[in-house]
């Protein structure tokens, strides 16, 4: 129990050590890793962090997420005529790449379509800040996931050595994330692919590149071919609150949720089935969703429950959309 209690008492101390640190320590840190554990010269690194800055609306518009808002003030943000419309058009253009994406990948060309419409608008909105600046603001200045962000920081210096990015000129959202479908930096080294085979994995200015760089990272986060994604349910007496849950894993199964008062009309799922009860605060009341493992691996892509229903509520309009015109 001494041993323990003397290992915990490191652990503590170095945790507030960490978070104590200032953000000119935390930058030598990081300089050292670059250096050690990843081979770049030292001067480069603290040349190229010389040129960032520190954004404070970075910081502002990361603590206010659009994904703090209730369900009925998020998804009218996404679900528009005019996305829809645009989403109808850039399925239209690119139908053979959606089409051999969904054949390779097994993720339906509505998903693909919709994450790069509430993504960037189909290449409309691929953001305005510089990527170094937002890495290295979180990096060092947003206690909170400031470990993250050096990790993707770090992320981006190896990026762009390998795709041959002039990392300074790199733009973004405000947490770091690049071109057609937002990859950050990690996302893009291990799950970019060369779709349209030019030999340069492009997302930055390539939507054939990024329409199978989407597929590849659904197919890599355990996408089900043919699957439903999530029905709408109905609740009754209270023992179902008791599977409300703030975590997005899937911890229990159709039968516990049937036999503690949820209910699908019309839809038969097997009793062992993983599923997740899902609530959507509307004006008036809350509304209730049965989501399965392809709504999880919707939110592999952004942590969100709401991110992930808003995708997969847009999905189905492109859907029908492109039923109607075909």
């Amino acid at each position: 129990m001494k041993v323990l209690q003397f290992g915990l008492l490191i652990v503590l101390s170095y945790s507030v050590s960490a978070i104590s640190a200032s953000p000119e320590v935390l930058q030598l840190q990081f300089i050292d890793t670059m250096v050690k554990e990843h081979k770049f010269e030292r001067n480069y690194i603290e040349a190229t962090l010389a040129k960032s800055s520190k954004n404070t609306k970075i910081l502002e518009s990361i603590a206010k997420p659009w994904e703090a808002k209730p369900w009925h003030q998020y998804y009218p943000i996404f679900l528009t005529e005019k996305r829809l419309a645009k989403g109808l058009a850039f399925w239209q253009e690119h139908q053979h790449s959606l089409q051999r994406a969904e054949q390779q990948t097994g993720v339906p060309a509505q998903i693909i379509v919709a994450i790069i419409g509430i993504e960037t608008f189909y290449g409309s909105y691929m953001g305005k800040y510089s990527v170094l600046d937002a890495l290295t603001t979180l990096g060092f200045y947003y206690p909170p996931r400031a470990t993250f962000f050096r990790s993707e920081l770090a992320q981006l210096f190896l990026l762009a050595q390998e795709e041959k990015f002039d990392i300074t000129q790199l733009k973004g959202s405000y947490a770091g994330a690049m071109g057609w479908g937002q990859f950050i930096s990690s996302s893009y080294r291990h799950y970019a692919v060369d779709f349209d085979g030019d030999g340069i994995r492009d997302l930055l200015n390539n939507p054939v590149d990024a329409i199978g760089s989407v597929a590849n990272y659904f197919k890599k986060h355990g996408w089900k071919k043919n699957q439903d994604i999530a029905f709408k349910a109905e609740v009754s007496g209270s023992n179902y609150t008791d599977y409300l849950s703030k975590s997005l894993k899937f911890k229990h199964t159709w039968q516990q949720l049937e036999s503690n008062g949820v209910m699908l009309n019309g839809t038969q799922l097997n009793a062992k089935q993983k599923v997740k009860l899902l609530k959507f605060k509307q004006p008036t009341k809350n509304e209730y969703w049965v989501g399965l493992p392809n709504f999880y691996t919707i939110t592999r892509y952004n942590h969100s429950p709401l991110y992930a229903m808003a995708v997969f509520q847009f999905s189905e309009q492109l859907k029908l959309a492109m039923h109607n015109v075909n």
